[in-house]
């Protein structure tokens, strides 16, 4: 009835892994999140870590195999958090992200009918960034770029960054908003109960990012725009009314100088601007509700391999209670449409 598609799939090439080692090692970054996040992964001696730094750099036979034993027939692969973005020196940044994207577009080469990916940028260089997004679709065909939220603690609301949205719209791609760990000016009283990640930072951080993004007027700029979020969309879908209510009151009293009118209500465009998979959510409640109120058109499959590669989870999403034709758009051609494969 459907090909199973998992859109929110991360890899790593090894001179990444070797990069982020470097900047653990010599303390060549001073962000408290990076080096939780990518300090756990990475030293770590446990099993459950050492399988997934390998699983991220292997984009050969045994993702294939895992794939084949899940059910997937496709991944969307994205360049795993935080990308180049943890990286002070921008056209460092910048030459990793063509680097990753060159041998991204290799194992898809080889893997033609099991592989699509998403471009990983630099937004360090906003410029530079727009220019690798145009060559990745382009030049190397792949499906839009990957940003993992802040980069160095900065927000895409931010004009200096919407070269970037303005390339995606001209070259009618999506952005996949990845999580982050929450920047040093938030994350204190995360890391002080252990919540800095994925259990609850990663939401926080990156369902701010998001709400930044539409109040900033960016879809109004560009109303083509469309930006894929994980994890039901970090918890927003459950806030529109409240969202709207209190951004219009906030508008209406002229409380901040930096919150303007809007075109169109807030959840409109989370509705119309954005698509939500299912990385990391294999519950059904959260998943049908999500489906109530952006539509079966906007909620799409994801696993988040590796980091949550639990095969049995499959058949919750295989069990929703919807309809043949909602979950061939679940699983197929909500993915086929937003990444054009």
């Amino acid at each position: 009835m459907y090909q199973r598609i998992a859109a929110e799939e991360a890899f790593a090439t090894r001179d990444l892994i070797r990069a982020y080692r470097d900047l653990i090692d010599r303390k060549g970054t001073d962000d408290p999140g990076f080096l939780a996040l990518m300090g756990y992964h990475l030293n770590n001696p446990s099993q459950r870590t050492r399988d997934i730094t390998d699983r991220l750099q292997d984009l050969g036979e045994r993702r294939i195999r895992e794939m084949d034993a899940t059910g997937i027939a496709k991944q969307v692969l994205s360049l795993t958090s935080p990308g180049v973005q943890i990286f002070p020196d921008a056209a460092y940044a910048t030459a990793m992200a063509a680097a990753s994207n060159d041998e991204l577009v290799e194992a898809i080469r080889k893997y033609p009918t099991r592989y699509a990916g998403l471009a990983a940028i630099a937004p360090q260089d906003p410029a530079g960034a727009a220019k690798e997004l145009e060559r990745g679709v382009r030049k190397l065909g792949l499906k839009g770029a990957i940003i993992n939220s802040h980069t160095r603690g900065e927000y895409l609301d931010d004009q200096k960054f919407w070269l970037i949205f303005e390339a995606a719209e001209a070259l009618d791609v999506p952005i996949y908003l990845h999580p982050n760990t929450p920047s040093p000016a938030m994350i204190r009283p995360f890391m002080e109960r252990g919540l800095d990640g994925a259990v609850f930072g990663f939401a926080v951080e990156t369902g701010l990012h998001m709400l930044r993004i539409v109040v900033s007027g960016v879809f109004d700029r560009f109303p083509k725009l469309q930006i894929v979020t994980g994890h039901l969309g970090e918890g927003l879908p459950y806030w529109f009314f409240r969202i709207d209510f209190m951004h219009g009151a906030s508008v209406r009293a002229g409380r901040y100088e930096s919150l303007k009118p809007l075109q169109r209500k807030a959840s409109d465009y989370l509705k119309d601007n954005f698509y939500y998979t299912t990385s990391g959510m294999a519950w059904q409640p959260p998943i049908l509700y999500a489906q109530s109120v952006v539509g079966m058109d906007r909620v799409m499959y994801a696993m988040d391999y590796p980091y949550q590669f639990v095969p049995e989870e499959v058949k919750v999403t295989d069990e929703l209670p919807i309809s043949d034709g909602d979950k061939l758009k679940f699983y197929q051609t909500n993915a086929e449409r937003v990444f054009s494969l």
